[in-house]
């Protein structure tokens, strides 16, 4: 196999990458979305010289998120679904927070935390110390997160059957995208979004705008300290990520005591092989987490095993969109 394009790629998708950010704060994606432009038309509504012009339309093409036909570019599907601000799905809010924390995603800010062991964000200050301390920051990561999950949030409703359930709570639960999600889904369940105080205030907004409010509420609290309401699902979005080995294990100890017999957990994220050899892109989302928090990517095979040990039964790990699985279990 020629394997000299390695390295190459590597290199190149990470000027992919920073185009990709430069266009949508161009307001690119926008721009197509309201019809096919040629390039003329793209240069001068953009305020461009056609060579960087050229640049960018070529890279969107190359990165499936526009196409081109008699001259005129055109989004593709998966950007109409996530590049248009007036999307359900859109992305663009994590976009915008890669861009305020481009100084993260350095050379110099991965040596750091490398050969530190500690993230960088925030001027190396703790994450989530820093939003319970600022709720700018904290009001400002939550929209971020939500364009994260807005597509996912979708994709794992219908694979877990919760036509039984009555209460999800959605622990750390951020803009409520998973809560909101899972109500739209199943109609006789209500949820919880269970955060800070400057989290919950943002979920109330978006749960707001679906028309939830009735179903879907907010309760502030420290998923540490403060005892869990009532539920029969307990649901964990992208938290145990977060987390060194032993407070996920408290978290599902937590859990596993909370919830009724035959009560539920769910544990979303974007998990390695079991192996741990990819795919690449749990391996670069761990190194994101090196970078923003205490925690670290994991295989199913690691999840399953924290929530065994807990007091778990019925395991299993369900694949659900793009690289993203649950880990499903029932207390006994």
């Amino acid at each position: 196999m020629d394997d000299a394009h390695v390295l190459w790629k590597l290199i190149f998708a990470n000027i992919g990458y920073s185009t990709l950010l430069v266009a949508h704060d161009l307001e690119l994606f926008p721009l197509l979305g309201e019809r096919p432009r040629t390039d003329a038309e793209v240069r001068e509504a953009l305020g461009i010289a056609e060579r960087p012009a050229a640049v960018l339309l070529a890279t969107c093409v190359a990165l499936g998120l526009a196409r081109v036909s008699d001259g005129r570019y055109a989004l593709t599907p998966v950007a109409e679904r996530t590049l248009l601000p007036g999307s359900e799905t859109y992305f663009g809010s994590f976009l915008d927070a890669m861009v305020a924390n481009d100084a993260v995603f350095t050379f110099d800010a991965m040596k750091r935390a490398v050969l530190a062991d500690s993230a960088q964000v925030y001027g190396g200050e703790a994450l989530f110390e820093e939003h319970e301390q600022q709720a700018g920051l904290a009001q400002a990561f939550t929209r971020a997160m939500h364009g994260h999950s807005a597509e996912p949030a979708r994709a794992w409703p219908p694979l877990i059957d919760l036509g039984d359930a009555r209460t999800l709570l959605d622990v750390g639960g951020g803009s409520g995208a998973h809560a909101i999600a899972a109500a739209l889904r199943w109609p006789r369940l209500s949820a919880v979004v269970f955060d800070i105080p400057a989290v919950c205030a943002v979920a109330d907004q978006y749960v707001a705008r679906q028309g939830l409010c009735d179903r879907v509420g907010t309760l502030a609290g420290d998923m540490w300290k403060d005892p869990f309401p009532p539920a029969d699902v307990h649901f964990y979005a992208d938290i145990f990520h977060d987390w060194p080995d032993a407070k996920c294990r408290f978290l599902a100890e937590k859990s596993f005591a909370s919830l009724p017999r035959n009560g539920r957990i769910v544990v979303h994220e974007l998990l390695f092989d079991d192996d741990k050899t990819g795919p690449l892109a749990a391996a670069a989302y761990s190194g994101a987490m090196l970078l923003w928090t205490e925690g670290r990517q994991r295989s199913g095979r690691e999840i399953s095993a924290l929530l065994a040990e807990a007091g778990f039964t019925d395991v299993a790990v369900q694949p659900t969109i793009g690289y993203w699985s649950v880990v499903t279990a029932r207390r006994p």
